[in-house]
């Protein structure tokens, strides 16, 4: 399935509630979500009456979307969640937060989610040394992320570090941005992950 270009705001505003997919936009009072807290579409304010299925379908299609992953690679995660111990929403979770934009965008290295996938698909970012291109590569405990030295004195870059300078960084990762470099310390538990998401509702959407 191809991904979609459309309007990201509509994505939030079907969710019923902000995914943070438009950056700053999205602690502005600009967010369509604050403005038109109803979905889109002609029908957008209507009634709906949510099925079991249907409560299960939102689940799966707002942490794609939270998240910025496709269909067939999110349904490989969880093929890969489930075959590891523990349970298997916790281990999808993991999985998901391991991506390596997800990592670049939970310590401002990027303002979105999407941000940081261009940003690392232009070849901005090393991992332990070695340049990465693949916003999907999963990252490991010890890893270490850091911006490439031809990348740190780009303009793009610095301001992006300096505006999000403020915003918190997740317990397990330490990030030194004089640095340019963040660090996996280990992969977070559920109590760590502060993504709306109810992943109970996923396995029992994938395992119907």
């Amino acid at each position: 399935m191809a991904r979609y270009t459309g309007a990201v705001c509509r994505l939030c505003r079907r969710e019923g509630q902000k995914l943070f997919l438009k950056g700053e936009r999205c602690y502005s009072d600009k967010c369509s979500v604050g403005i038109r807290a109803y979905a889109p579409g002609q029908h957008g304010q209507g009634r709906k009456k949510n099925s079991e299925y249907g409560l299960q379908l939102r689940a799966k299609q707002k942490a794609r979307r939270f998240y910025g992953v496709q269909e067939g690679q999110f349904r490989h995660y969880f093929e890969i969640a489930e075959r590891k111990t523990g349970v298997t929403g916790d281990n999808l979770l993991k999985i998901l937060e391991s991506r390596l934009d997800n990592v670049v965008y939970r310590v401002g290295f990027a303002s979105s989610r999407a941000e940081a996938r261009q940003l690392v698909g232009h070849g901005h970012f090393e991992v332990n040394g070695h340049r990465v291109d693949i916003a999907s590569y999963l990252l490991r405990a010890g890893d270490v992320v850091t911006v490439c030295e031809k990348s740190r004195g780009l303009e793009k870059i610095k301001s992006v570090i300096e505006a999000n300078a403020s915003h918190p960084v997740p317990q397990w990762i330490d990030v030194n941005r004089d640095a340019f470099e963040a660090k996996v310390i280990a992969l977070p538990n559920r109590d760590q992950i502060d993504a709306p998401i109810e992943e109970q509702l996923i396995v029992e959407f994938y395992s119907k």
